[in-house]
């Protein structure tokens, strides 16, 4: 795509996608219609950037569609002095968003080379308020807790209470949580030091997290 198309299809993506799918926080429409998306995608997929699809990553791995991220964007109501936790950097393009709206983000990823990939494209896009780590965070991340924000970017059978339990008051957390083919996009909300409420916001389809632990059965 030429320079004047990508910028068409980032346009179209804002207007045709993410608007008319109930995203009308002007600082999310005005951030995803700046960012170059279509530079933290893979490079045989590039033309692909701004399609309402997951995009392959490694192992399983996507991006998420725009719209969903938009939307769990907009839930997550992220104030500049936000310290905001992402378990599952990918590609880096939503620690991108992240870092443009918060103080600092901790982002985790399980596999080195995205971690490598993100840190380099975050860097060429002089984004420098991350700190990118190499982990499994699929029980939690509690190293830098406690959190304003965290966003869990694979699905999860059920969310571990070591994520609420890392929240600062007043933190919130965005997990999509269930089984294919439908799962629940999940807000929960630190509300008092011994509280947190949840919130089912929409259903949703998205991969698993690696290493996302299933509840455990008893047998009698």
């Amino acid at each position: 795509m030429s320079p004047i198309n990508l910028e068409t299809a980032r346009y179209n993506m804002v207007e045709q996608q993410i608007r008319p799918w109930e995203v009308l926080d002007q600082r999310v429409l005005d951030l995803i219609a700046r960012s170059p998306r279509e530079e933290y995608v893979p490079e045989r997929y590039r033309n692909l950037a701004y399609a309402d699809m997951n995009i392959p990553l490694e192992q399983g791995q996507v991006m998420m569609p725009p719209k969903l991220e938009a939307r769990l964007l907009q839930a997550l109501e992220i104030d500049p002095n936000d310290t905001i936790l992402e378990i599952g950097t990918g590609s880096g393009y939503m620690t991108s968003l992240l870092a443009s709206l918060g103080k600092h983000v901790y982002s985790v990823e399980i596999l080195p080379r995205l971690n490598e990939a993100a840190e380099k494209r975050l860097s060429d896009h002089g984004i420098m308020n991350v700190t990118l780590e190499v982990g499994d965070g699929a029980n939690g991340w509690d190293a830098h807790q406690p959190y304003d924000v965290i966003i869990i970017t694979g699905s999860l059978p059920f969310l571990p209470e070591s994520f609420p339990e890392s929240l600062a008051n007043g933190g919130r957390l965005i997990a999509i949580v269930g089984k294919p083919p439908v799962m629940e996009v999940t807000l929960a909300r630190r509300v008092t030091e011994h509280s947190i409420a949840e919130t089912t916001l929409f259903e949703t389809d998205l991969p698993p997290l690696i290493n996302a632990r299933e509840r455990e059965r008893f047998i009698f």
